[in-house]
């Protein structure tokens, strides 16, 4: 099968324009990985990059340069492709456009639709749709426009997290402790959001994890909890994680993002869920409708190749989760920072 992997950041979505550095370096971890995954499973694969962030491919990878304004080559790539696996923030509809961009074409698309994608990203709807599935999240609100936030979130109680209602990861999302801090975070939000609104979530102390599942469009079957390590500064920022986590709700973690997923109709592939793990609960943050940056700890921590996995998720063929041979410490930009056997980290513990 002929794939195109096309990564927005890094691989010329934003060609001419600067690039935040967090999206290229996340971005081309991202890329590298999938492409190393895919191209072992004896798949013929084409990669677009951006000149500024080079990509190391194993041997027969078609590269092809994506220059600014080549939206006319991504098209042709995309007509003479099997099928296309998209990376891309959701920021702003990206991913949603880039998927919907493959539908018009007519050809596979290894990952959700854009209608998924939609409900899946649209953070200031997500918090209803998880409620009606009794699927734990933070107090919610989106402040109606005219609305001072600083009424809402002096009802809410302090802290809170402000972000961009159409954001991806850490990008814009910022604590407020008192109306001081609230003033910029929702400047700070506004910057990364464009056009959508702004949201506004109690603040849920406890330990920041994500699960990373393989979904069918109906169901999902969890792999792994994974650890992050996530600074709170302003705005928060993202510096890698540890797979798989040890911690005593991580299988609730588990179910708690399975039911996530399901009550998001229309995911396929590769998922992530971002939670809060609270001393007794498993609070769902965000849906992520696309590989995430734990991809890179979960395919070191497996001896089982991961695309392949997710492109039989894909075809509606849920695999069994993989079994874990390694906890894996990795940092954003790809790096594996540590690899210790599972059943030395069991002695050390025991």
């Amino acid at each position: 099968m002929r794939i195109l992997v096309h990564e927005f950041a890094s691989g010329g979505g934003l060609a001419g324009h600067d690039v935040p550095a967090s999206l290229a370096r996340e971005g081309s971890a991202m890329l590298a990985a999938l492409v190393a995954d895919l191209a072992a499973g004896g798949h013929e694969i084409v990669t677009t990059v951006d000149l500024r962030f080079p990509l190391p491919v194993p041997p027969g990878v078609e590269v092809v340069v994506l220059p600014a304004g080549g939206g006319a080559t991504l098209d042709r790539l995309i007509a003479t492709a099997d099928a296309v696996w998209p990376i891309a923030p959701e920021t702003n509809g990206c991913l949603e456009r880039l998927a919907a961009r493959v539908e018009r074409g007519g050809t596979a698309l290894l990952g959700p639709g854009s209608a998924a994608i939609r409900r899946a990203s649209d953070k200031s709807r997500l918090w209803r749709r998880l409620a009606r599935h009794g699927v734990a999240h933070p107090e919610t609100h989106v402040p109606a426009s005219g609305v001072d936030c600083r009424d809402v979130a002096r009802q809410m109680g302090y802290p809170v997290v402000v972000k961009p209602g159409l954001g991806a990861g850490c990008e814009g999302v910022c604590l407020a402790r008192d109306a001081r801090e609230l003033r910029r975070a929702a400047a700070i939000a506004h910057r990364a959001n464009g056009t959508g609104p702004l949201v506004l979530q109690k603040y849920v102390d406890g330990a920041a994890a994500s699960v990373s599942l393989l979904a069918d469009g109906t169901r999902a079957v969890p792999l792994t909890v994974n650890a992050q390590a996530v600074n709170a500064a302003r705005p928060f920022s993202y510096s890698g994680g540890c797979t798989p986590f040890d911690h005593p709700l991580a299988a609730r973690a588990m179910e708690t993002a399975r039911r996530a997923c399901e009550a998001l109709p229309g995911l396929r592939g590769y998922v992530g869920v971002d939670l809060v793990l609270t001393d007794r609960e498993a609070v769902v943050i965000e849906v992520n409708p696309r590989v995430t940056t734990a991809y890179l700890g979960v395919r070191a921590a497996t001896a089982e190749n991961v695309a392949a996995l997710a492109l039989a998720a894909c075809a509606g063929r849920l695999p069994a989760p993989p079994r874990l041979l390694r906890r894996v410490r990795f940092s954003a930009d790809g790096r594996i920072v540590s690899a210790r056997p599972m059943a030395a980290v069991v002695a050390v513990v025991a």
